[in-house]
């Protein structure tokens, strides 16, 4: 027995050490499979988190196919060619100003639809030089007004509707001075006035007596150079 311990004893220590080195084996390749798992997780992460950003984005940019977005805001909308040229824009201004503008195919202004934040509205007309062509106004105090210009933005005629009632119709001439006038005043009273080309009154005729011609009709509107000529 004495002889055969050692051996057994040696035999024991192999074994022992043999299925230790079996179970790091065994732990080694547990935690190469955990750390590829573990890996694989992470990529399958990043690509989910990468196709959801893509989604929203698309959706966001182009909108998503057969579907219709309940609401969207943003202070300022714009339209542009496939040259790149801005061809329309609407937006909201720091002063509260709304303006839809739309631009020919080089980016210059034509046509300005306005609300100012005091309510007055205006859409606006212009050339490629942006000379305003056609003017049309409402203020807040129900007046409005039609302006037709020239080429080179002086106004020719103007037709004009005040808070109060009276109706004008006015015309100039190339320099913007008043030259005939036609309007109705706020008691339903037609007016006429005719100006010479020497800037003189030539003729004007009334449907209420001259007494009360002062005191109850408005003027005409005016092109802005000139006022309308008084009366003799």
């Amino acid at each position: 027995m004495s002889a055969g311990q050692p051996a057994d004893g040696g035999d024991f220590v192999q074994h022992v050490e043999k299925v230790l080195l079996e179970r790091m084996e065994r732990l080694e390749r547990e935690n190469r499979r955990l750390r590829r798992f573990g890996n694989m997780t992470l990529i399958a992460m990043a690509v989910t988190l990468g196709i959801t950003a893509a989604v929203f984005w698309f959706s966001g940019r182009f909108g998503v196919a057969g579907g219709i977005p309940e609401n969207i805001v943003s202070r300022q909308f714009t339209l542009r060619d496939g040259d790149g040229v801005t061809r329309a824009s609407w937006g909201a201004a720091d002063d509260g100003t709304v303006r839809l503008l739309f631009s020919d195919a080089k980016g210059r202004p034509r046509v300005r639809l306005s609300l100012l934040p005091d309510g007055s509205s205006g859409l606006s007309l212009a050339d490629s030089t942006d000379h305003k062509l056609v003017v049309l106004g409402s203020l807040p105090d129900h007046s409005t007004s039609f302006v037709m210009s020239d080429g080179a933005g002086v106004p020719r005629a103007v037709l004009g509707l005040s808070s109060a009632g009276a109706a004008n119709l006015v015309f100039a001439d190339q320099n913007g001075g008043t030259k005939a006038g036609l309007g109705v005043d706020t008691k339903g009273q037609g007016t006429f006035t005719l100006a010479e080309r020497a800037g003189r009154q030539a003729e004007e005729t009334e449907d209420v007596d001259s007494s009360d011609q002062t005191a109850d009709t408005e003027p005409p509107a005016k092109a802005p150079a000139k006022p309308v000529p008084g009366r003799k």
